[in-house]
């Protein structure tokens, strides 16, 4: 955010990054595939950390230094808390699944998920190093873009989960050919990564992530009419292509809500936290999808062969990805639109202060 100032620079960095994004999320199950096929599950781990270290070494060599040291001390406090919270609401929905909505255990780690959260929300209002500033949720459409990109982050991640699971399980398709299987998503997320900044001047900010947000669930929604002893061809191609190019044009614009009007000194912090809100949701969607086609599937088999049983799991997360998906693009509209003609930009000498710094588009 700091070496790309608000405008088509930044518009045209963030397409980038996101086709980018989008393409390492498919592209890691066609890696995922040829470890395991070739040496094992353990190297699916040992890639994550040799990755990690590459990463960490091209950043220190090839990326600018700013000069901001950032606000000062580490706020270890709220981090400690919020982590332990996600912990215990993300431990609560996966074991519900086994143990039930009503066992001791599960109401015991969702209610200690909650005071944990109300007790990070008072810490962060009394500290002056707080993780996440309340004046970072406050200005332009910084609140809206992370609560809509948690929405989407809830379905994006199950979606990685359980599309490979219905190639393998169900149409019965090895390692490699499932991770080839997610090519053509991962095309369709670079391309609409491309276009998002061009389609957002064109019709405007609201209009291009709403458009976005209702593309992928129409693309869901084509999901949740998978057969079980369908294709690829038949089932995946057509769907995996549509929610490719909404997915992507809806994590561009989602992310410039999440960075929008905010100072030089805060853009960094903002993109850092909409990437986390990002894998917050994701952990939280994925616990809760699983729970439920878990169930379903339990259900299912006491009458229906196997196969079929799985396949209903997958259906019912697929549905409920696609309505979650469409009641995210009625808050988008809800949520960032803004009054006054479309595109227009105030003069920044006669904006309040704390208004948005950057274009609608």
């Amino acid at each position: 955010m700091n070496l790309f100032p608000a405008g088509p620079g930044r518009s045209r960095a963030l397409g980038v990054w996101g086709a980018v994004s989008g393409a390492g999320g498919a592209g890691g199950v066609l890696l995922g595939g040829v470890l395991t096929q070739a040496w094992g599950w353990p190297w699916i781990f040992h890639a994550v950390a040799i990755g990690s270290a590459l990463v960490l070494v091209a950043v220190l060599v090839l990326v600018p230094r700013t000069g901001d040291r950032g606000p000062g001390r580490f706020d270890l406090l709220g981090t400690a808390t919020v982590s332990l919270a996600l912990t215990c609401l993300v431990w609560g929905l996966t074991t519900a699944r086994g143990a039930g909505w009503t066992d001791g255990r599960v109401l015991g780690s969702l209610g200690g998920a909650a005071a944990l959260l109300v007790a990070f929300a008072v810490i962060e209002l009394r500290r002056p190093n707080a993780l996440i500033p309340p004046r970072l949720l406050t200005t332009g459409r910084v609140a809206a873009g992370n609560l809509l990109m948690a929405l989407l982050g809830s379905v994006w991640i199950a979606l990685f989960f359980f599309l490979p699971l219905y190639q393998q399980q169900v149409l019965g398709s090895g390692l490699l050919a499932t991770g080839a299987g997610q090519l053509p998503l991962a095309a369709a997320n670079m391309l609409g990564s491309t276009l998002a900044p061009r389609i957002s001047r064109r019709i405007g900010a609201t209009a291009t992530v709403t458009a976005a947000l209702l593309t992928e669930a129409a693309g869901l929604l084509w999901l949740s009419r998978i057969d079980a002893h369908g294709s690829y061809l038949a089932d995946i191609l057509g769907p995996s292509v549509l929610v490719g190019l909404g997915l992507s044009v809806a994590f561009v614009q989602l992310t410039a809500f999440s960075v929008e009007g905010l100072p030089p000194q805060d853009a960094g912090l903002a993109g850092a936290l909409v990437n986390t809100t990002r894998q917050v949701g994701g952990a939280i969607g994925l616990a809760t999808l699983a729970t439920l086609a878990g169930s379903v599937t339990a259900h299912a088999a006491l009458h229906r062969p196997h196969l079929e049983a799985l396949t209903a799991g997958y259906r019912a997360a697929f549905t409920v990805s696609a309505a979650v998906l469409a009641a995210t693009a009625l808050l988008a509209v809800l949520l960032t639109r803004r009054t006054g003609p479309r595109g227009t930009v105030t003069p920044p000498a006669a904006r309040p202060v704390g208004a948005s710094l950057t274009r609608t588009d």
